[in-house]
């Protein structure tokens, strides 16, 4: 339930995909596993084995390797259903939390900027530069925070599908709840009445 007055612009979660490549790397993981298989085949041969002996041997990995993917892809499914972002005319929200729930309110007059990276499969992530009093908690938000940015931690709608429209929607709010805000100020005049407005903020999507 919204306030009144407080529109619904977008709800959406991150793609299990996403989470599985980008956040649990199993690409890496498999890359890893993949040149352990290939040592321990030259490693056999090398010590004189037949070849298939060589490849009986490394074949073991694959036990091992049926686990990690397995525990992988479920921590990305649950990381993805236990995960909700929305944006609304007033604010963003990050809802996530597998064991303790948690939601990151970030209103639209503590973000400075909203940026967008996109990927070939139209999955994307929005990280948003925050100016907030209070310093945020990179691993309390983890995954949903821009990596590598410990000091200045920002939040982020990581792996969301269609990345390009939701960063368009919010670009349309803030640079909308911008202008409203401004026009609320009047500017004082020389003769101590008040005329017109500034010109509004500038919110930038990338």
């Amino acid at each position: 339930m919204l306030p009144e007055g407080e529109r619904l612009l977008w709800q959406g979660q991150p793609t299990v995909k996403a989470l599985l490549l980008r956040v649990f790397h199993l690409r890496l993981v498999l890359a890893y596993f993949a040149a352990l298989f290939g040592a321990r085949v030259v490693a056999g041969m090398l010590d004189h084995q037949p070849l298939a002996a060589s490849l009986a041997s490394a074949s073991s990995l694959v036990t091992p390797v049926a686990l990690a993917t397995l525990l992988l892809t479920g921590l990305a499914l649950l990381y993805s259903r236990t995960t909700r972002y929305t944006v609304t005319s007033r604010r963003v929200l990050l809802q996530f939390g597998a064991v303790l729930p948690m939601t990151l309110n970030v209103p639209f007059k503590q973000i400075a900027r909203a940026d967008v990276k996109l990927f070939g499969d139209g999955s994307g992530d929005v990280p948003l530069g925050v100016i907030n009093e209070q310093r945020l908690s990179y691993l309390l938000l983890w995954p949903h925070a821009r990596p590598w940015r410990l000091n200045a931690v920002e939040p982020m709608l990581r792996g969301v599908p269609d990345a390009r429209n939701v960063a368009e929607i919010l670009a349309k709010a803030l640079v909308t709840a911008s202008d409203g805000a401004v026009a609320s100020q009047p500017l004082p005049a020389a003769n101590g009445q008040s005329q017109g407005a500034p010109p509004a903020a500038v919110a930038s999507a990338a």
